[in-house]
């Protein structure tokens, strides 16, 4: 255990400087006019760091020892760094047990040149209620080979400090793009040469039946309406996952779990 030091800035009480990155706990509006958002943990933080993720600002306890993990991360990282004192970045933090860094990111723009075309499928789902569902669905993306995350309508922010730590870091691994509707989404990646598959308990299609190798797009719908019509208009294909027992539905990061798994297993066994 060590105590930090060489700050480039240091922050005694909660003053302009601080109310300005607490927002970014709360604050949508806030978030995306500043174009930064928190991440918070150990694990979250060593991907942003590792991948060299722009951070405006590394924050550290001022009169608290941390780890060497911490220590070490605040010594080879080249962001600016402030210090503050403890009870302050636990506020930060939001966790009950010991804060030791919270990184201030820059938010990344809606490229889809971000999007590694030959990768696995890009999940999107339209008009998101709960931001843990965007941090879920990106942990599932990393982990099953996806190629990206996008948003679409009036929807929870993937950037909410709920979503990247939901994610466990995947949200700071994996493209996420926002977008408003078909029409932007179909821009970006076009219809013919991507497959839109809707997913919907009344799919007519089965999920075993499709060819998932070929660039896909995985359209999941509101957590409680499903698929706007629009949608529904936009998709060439939808599918149904059976299901039984006592469930009426699944929750919508599993379902979308479940259909890159699928994915992943065609692309093993095709040998891409």
């Amino acid at each position: 255990m060590q105590r930090l030091g060489g700050a480039d800035e240091i922050v005694h009480t909660r003053n302009a400087t601080f109310q300005q990155w607490h927002a970014l706990l709360g604050n949508r509006t806030k978030r995306h006019r500043q174009q930064s958002f928190l991440v918070q943990g150990v694990r979250p933080l060593t991907i942003a760091l590792d991948r060299e993720w722009p951070i405006r600002m590394l924050l550290g306890p001022l009169d608290r020892d941390v780890s060497d993990w911490a220590a070490d991360a605040w010594r080879t990282s080249t962001a600016p760094k402030a210090l503050m004192p403890a009870e302050l970045l636990d506020e930060l933090g939001e966790k009950a047990d010991v804060t030791e860094l919270v990184g201030v990111a820059e938010m990344p723009a809606d490229d889809p040149e971000r999007v590694p075309v030959d990768a696995g499928p890009i999940v999107l789902i339209d008009r998101a209620t709960q931001p843990r569902n965007l941090g879920m669905l990106a942990r599932s993306i990393d982990a099953f080979g996806g190629a990206g995350l996008v948003v679409t309508g009036h929807a929870a922010d993937p950037y909410d400090p709920q979503a990247v730590r939901a994610s466990t870091g995947s949200l700071l691994a994996v493209p996420v793009l926002r977008a408003e509707g078909p029409e932007q989404v179909q821009a970006w990646f076009a219809p013919g040469e991507w497959q839109y598959v809707g997913t919907d308990e009344t799919g007519e299609r089965e999920l075993r039946e499709l060819d998932l190798v070929r660039p896909t797009v995985i359209v999941l719908g509101n957590e409680t309406r499903g698929m706007s019509s629009a949608w529904w208009e936009a998709c060439d294909t939808t599918v149904a996952l059976p299901i039984v027992g006592t469930a009426s539905s699944l929750n919508v990061a599993v379902t979308g779990s479940i259909v890159l798994h699928e994915a992943l297993r065609q692309r093993i066994d095709a040998g891409v």
